[in-house]
């Protein structure tokens, strides 16, 4: 059963002779307790296509539904966890996450609220943080606080934009295994946006590239067939985890030439480089060096 529905969606910018269309003819279907993601290039519409998604944008044409029903505003059955994290900086850890409970639970008592923030700071492994305001935390263990209210507020689909991407790659593979746990407990729909195609391998179900903008359109599903839980440095020697990787790398690469061949506007195509064994990102340099993968 889907929950999840994008129907000829497409959204642009600015006006007149300004207008950029930067999502075009998308379509899109995720079932329920599905984790997909979608991967591509810096600057191809991820953002906008989560915030069409989560209702903070609303498409030129086409319709968003959620079960069913059109995507109206925002709303707490669809909970986002942003790349910026977006703490209040004059509040704690409890009380960033208190006050996103209180919003979403009115009926509740206060013990209960209580009993429920704990319960999910606990969850990120934050307790002993309980009182510390975001200026005390690291990076890291602010988007725990980002990832813990979220979850608080219980929302049937979990949208994540890019929320590792800015985080040391430790501090990064450890938060990973954690949203890997939390969603394994009760396989909430997820959908997560990230330029590593390691880290969609290791986390989603199907991963799908959003191509290169302006138009840009998702392109082919790539299963992955992994059982779970993934370990990556054990896949990693697997030669199906090898070519699947390949596959979705050199599409990537493919639609990104294509897309600087047919455009007259001069298109910044991201490198992808090796950061560690086994793992590349999608960056943001204009010229593309030859890598190897394996």
């Amino acid at each position: 059963m889907s929950i999840l529905q994008l129907e000829k969606v497409s959204k642009s910018y600015g006006s007149g002779n300004e207008q950029v269309e930067v999502l075009s003819d998308i379509n899109l279907t995720i079932g329920e307790g599905e984790f997909v993601a979608i991967v591509g290039f810096t600057g191809s519409g991820k953002t906008t296509l989560i915030n069409l998604i989560n209702g903070l944008l609303f498409p030129d044409c086409g319709t968003v539904l959620f079960k069913g029903k059109q995507v109206t505003g925002p709303g707490p059955e669809r909970g986002v966890v942003f790349q910026n994290y977006s703490l209040l900086p004059w509040l704690s850890v409890y009380q960033n996450i208190y006050l996103a409970v209180d919003q979403v639970s009115p009926g509740t008592t206060k013990k209960e609220k209580d009993e429920m923030v704990r319960k999910y700071i606990g969850l990120v492994n934050l307790t002993p943080a309980l009182e510390k305001k975001p200026a005390e935390l690291s990076g890291g263990m602010r988007q725990r606080v980002s990832l813990a209210r979220t979850l608080a507020m219980q929302p049937e689909v979990l949208l994540m934009d890019e929320p590792l991407s800015a985080l040391d790659a430790l501090t990064r593979a450890v938060l990973q295994k954690e949203i890997i746990n939390i969603w394994t407990k009760d396989k909430r729909t997820a959908l997560l946006i990230t330029n590593d195609v390691d880290e969609g391998i290791l986390m989603a179900d199907r991963i799908i590239p959003l191509n290169p903008g302006p138009k840009a359109t998702l392109g082919p599903n790539f299963k992955v067939p992994f059982e779970r839980p993934r370990n990556l440095l054990e896949i990693n020697q697997d030669p199906v985890y090898k070519q699947l990787r390949n596959e979705i790398i050199e599409y990537l690469i493919e639609m990104g030439n294509h897309r600087r061949s047919d455009s007259s506007d001069s298109l910044k195509l991201p490198d992808l480089q090796p950061v560690m064994p086994g793992r590349v990102f999608l960056g943001n340099r204009e010229k593309r060096k030859k890598v190897k993968y394996f």
